[in-house]
């Protein structure tokens, strides 16, 4: 299907050869094109309307940046012909590897390169500023509206998870003050898979900006707990200059996704268990932490 989408859509690039990347995410199968670009196809619905967005906004935002963000090249279309019924991106290939929780160890400065990024995004102008008019496809997710699903995540893991824990983690998050400041930019989706590193093990560069949007950058700590142990988180908040409701908030978005993953893929993929497990405990071990 890719090669056939390429051929219809985009046949200057036709002839080079496409790999598949695995493991993928969740929303988009993704194929190398040739040495130095990207393919990538959502694989339903829920994943429609991201290659849009990024083509839209990153070039915007890429220069703001202190890492290397994808670089759209071109946005595919829907093609009834094919059977392909999506947008879909081709963007400019990111050199690196994919973080892992081992990469705090190899550079020691990755807390002060994320919180860097986080509030080099957060510092850039509103998306009305850029292009005004309204911008739906930035509207954040509040957390409270997931609260049924993860209530029932925490009830269906209790044999796994310390169900107690998990719902202290919750409702303090929910009780959390909301923030009252005006709205920033977030990537909604920063944990380690949409992290590269280079060979010495420093962040350079951040994918997968499908669920970037404008609203509470709470949800950007999820990167506290897929990747950061409990004195690099520490050493995270303090560059990052969170206050205490926005960490809870935080808490509860790992929380809230990690249940979400784990339910959703543990029982089929070993990988997306050990990871979201790790997320888990990490959001009860930092709750359970005295505070300051």
């Amino acid at each position: 299907m890719a090669a056939r989408l390429l051929a219809e859509q985009f046949p200057a690039w036709a002839h080079l050869p496409l790999t598949l990347l695995e493991p993928a995410g969740s929303d988009n199968v993704i194929f190398r094109l040739g040495g130095a670009m990207t393919v990538r196809l959502p694989r339903g619905r829920w994943a429609a309307g991201q290659a849009a967005k990024e083509q839209r906004w990153l070039p915007l935002l890429a220069p703001e940046l202190p890492l290397a963000v994808p670089v759209p090249l071109g946005l595919g279309r829907p093609s009834p012909e094919l059977g392909y019924p999506y947008e879909w991106s081709v963007t400019r290939w990111l050199e690196g590897e994919v973080a892992t929780r081992d990469t705090p160890a190899r550079y020691p400065s990755t807390a002060a390169r994320l919180a860097e990024f986080l509030t080099a995004l957060q510092s850039i102008v509103p998306a009305t500023a850029q292009l005004p008019g309204p911008h739906p496809e930035l509207a954040e997710e509040p957390l409270h509206e997931r609260d049924q699903d993860t209530r029932e995540a925490i009830a269906a893991t209790a044999e796994v998870f310390d169900a107690d824990a998990m719902t202290a983690v919750w409702e303090a998050a929910l009780n959390a003050p909301a923030r009252s400041a005006a709205p920033v930019w977030f990537h909604g989706d920063f944990h380690t898979g949409n992290l590269l590193t280079d060979a010495a093990g420093r962040p350079s560069a951040v994918i997968d900006f499908g669920g970037l949007g404008m609203g509470d950058p709470a949800r950007d700590l999820m990167i506290a707990y897929t990747l950061l142990d409990a004195s690099d988180r520490a050493a995270f908040r303090t560059a990052l200059g969170t206050d205490d409701a926005t960490w809870a908030r935080g808490a509860g978005w790992a929380l809230a996704t990690g249940l979400n993953a784990y339910t959703t893929y543990a029982a089929t993929h070993p990988r997306v268990a050990a990871q979201t497990t790790h997320q888990i405990g990490q959001a009860l071990t930092e709750h359970q932490r005295p505070s300051g």
